[in-house]
């Protein structure tokens, strides 16, 4: 081998691993937005490709009660899934965003779909609002929870709280943003 041939396999090589070593994946940012008559006040984007199937995902999800009257006070009340405008996702505070395996942005979209498919009436303040609904994605995306915390009806000190506990996978070096 010649030295020129040497030299660019040397010089090439490591231009080669890592362009093999870029991959896409799913990001997920969680929000919460703090009061306000717009729900819910706590949700995530979901942003990127699917590393096994090449599947774009730029989505966002969140639970919230179909009716926002004095109802939900009082019990149960009709929930849905919900898909949020741009502009509420703009108003609304991030507080990190971190990248997902395959495997945890399936399970993810599995808890959007059983709260979606939850039989009716299926929103309650108490006890399945929506940072109930982001504690299930927060699981699902492989961070920890506290089960038994008081910030259920805080989102923004719910998300803190996530935040701390998976101090260590977030610092895995997936996490990409951190509010």
């Amino acid at each position: 081998m010649t030295i020129k041939r040497l030299l660019l396999t040397f010089m090439i090589a490591p231009l080669l691993c890592w362009a093999n070593a870029a991959h896409a994946a799913v990001t997920i940012t969680f929000y919460s937005h703090e009061l306000g008559s717009q729900f819910p006040h706590a949700f995530a984007t979901l942003k990127g490709k699917v590393d096994s199937t090449g599947e774009m995902v730029d989505t966002n999800i969140g639970f919230t009660a179909t009716s926002t009257g004095p109802s939900i006070l009082f019990g149960w009340v009709e929930g849905e899934t919900s898909v949020l405008k741009p502009k509420y996702i703009a108003s609304s505070a991030p507080h990190f965003s971190y990248e997902l395996t395959d495997a945890e942005y399936r399970a993810v979209i599995a808890v959007r779909e059983k709260w979606r498919t939850k039989k009716q009436k299926s929103y309650n303040l108490n006890m399945a609002n929506c940072v109930h609904f982001i504690a299930d994605v927060a699981t699902a995306a492989g961070l920890k929870i506290n089960p038994d915390s008081k910030y259920y009806k805080k989102p923004t000190s719910f998300l803190k709280e996530v935040t701390a506990l998976s101090r260590e996978r977030l610092a895995s070096g997936r996490i990409l943003y951190k509010g």
